[in-house]
């Protein structure tokens, strides 16, 4: 006699315990993935630096010092053993979070990245506001006013933006803009970007970083809006006289913002690149200036450790890009 057990006597999984346990699962996968990237940047990093030319010890001394004491520095610090062996050191000690000492100042390199950090975020996070709003405003308008002398408009100035420089751009902001409007300075951070005076001085390198990427997202913006303007359920919506704004702004764009979301995993690198050149141009105190300092002053531990946070930086955005896909459309489920 065969006996079935009653339902109520199964074990049974429910639905928003199976969807944790997936949550859980790719958060995991996910943040194991960053280790082999910071790993393989940090090598790439470490051997460019120890294989280009000049000696961080003879910099150090001058170039008059006798070579007994260049080669007692080059002891002291290390650079007398194999790569492979330094490179090991280095990751030991950057697991408990020693990155080394500057050897220009001896303060530890990760005390004097994590003052510069903050300014290399105001920065960063203004551009990207900037590349957002001309964006969204510019593809929205232009797919709306498709084939209009508005839409070419849109269009050749989203070229002419994504083709240009950065580091010209800037000049020309300094020169263009700067120059004929009194008060407004070119270089360097007058204070937090609540106040006037910050906010003056993060206006043009916001504006040199985030105006060539704002000509790529006008791009996909334009293109995601046609295509989503053209379906079924947005037509449908026209035919029960809503209105053009509310089926542009409340049906269309929503899921036109998924191809726009993953260009922001791909292009916060680009910003966060962009920055060590704007930041050079408009001497703006942030990380990509202390990252060009120390490359010229052959300063190892504080290059490692300002291109580690850098990638650890970017590869933190793209996880929350990833995330946020789920959240942009429902049809979309962490596998």
């Amino acid at each position: 006699m065969w006996f079935t057990a009653h339902p109520s006597c199964r074990r049974t999984r429910k639905p928003g315990q199976k969807v944790m346990r997936r949550m859980v699962t790719y958060f995991v996968k996910r943040t194991l993935s960053m280790i082999p990237v910071l790993v393989g940047v940090s090598l790439i990093v470490f051997l460019s630096m120890r294989l280009a030319p000049g000696d961080p010890a003879r910099q150090m001394l001058g170039p008059l010092a006798p070579e007994e004491n260049v080669q007692e520095v080059r002891r002291e610090l290390g650079l007398d053993k194999p790569l492979l062996v330094q490179y090991w050191i280095w990751c030991k000690k950057a697991v408990v979070g020693d990155l080394g000492n500057s050897l220009k100042s001896g303060v530890p390199a990760l005390e004097l990245v994590s003052e510069r950090i903050g300014r290399t975020f105001e920065l960063t996070i203004a551009a990207f506001v900037i590349t957002l709003v001309v964006a969204l405003f510019a593809g929205i308008t232009s797919a709306v006013y498709q084939y209009s002398t508005l839409d070419n408009v849109v269009t050749i100035s989203a070229l002419f933006w994504l083709s240009m420089p950065v580091f010209w751009l800037g000049l020309m902001l300094m020169t263009l803009i700067a120059v004929r409007i009194p008060g407004l300075p070119i270089s360097g951070r007058g204070g937090p970007p609540w106040t006037w005076a910050g906010l003056t001085h993060l206006l043009l390198p916001a504006l040199a970083l985030g105006l060539p990427r704002a000509g790529a997202f006008t791009r996909i913006t334009r293109s995601s809006m046609l295509n989503v303007l053209l379906q079924d359920y947005v037509t449908t919506a026209r035919s029960k006289g809503i209105r053009e704004r509310t089926v542009v702004l409340k049906h269309a764009l929503r899921n036109a913002l998924i191809p726009v979301l993953t260009m922001v995993g791909l292009q916060l690198p680009w910003l966060f690149g962009g920055s060590v050149i704007v930041e050079t141009v408009f001497a703006w105190p942030g990380m990509g200036r202390l990252l060009i300092r120390a490359v010229f002053e052959r300063d190892y531990p504080l290059v490692q450790a300002t291109a580690l946070v850098y990638t650890l930086i970017v590869v933190l955005a793209n996880y929350m890009a990833d995330v946020s896909y789920s959240l942009a459309d429902p049809r979309i489920r962490l596998k």
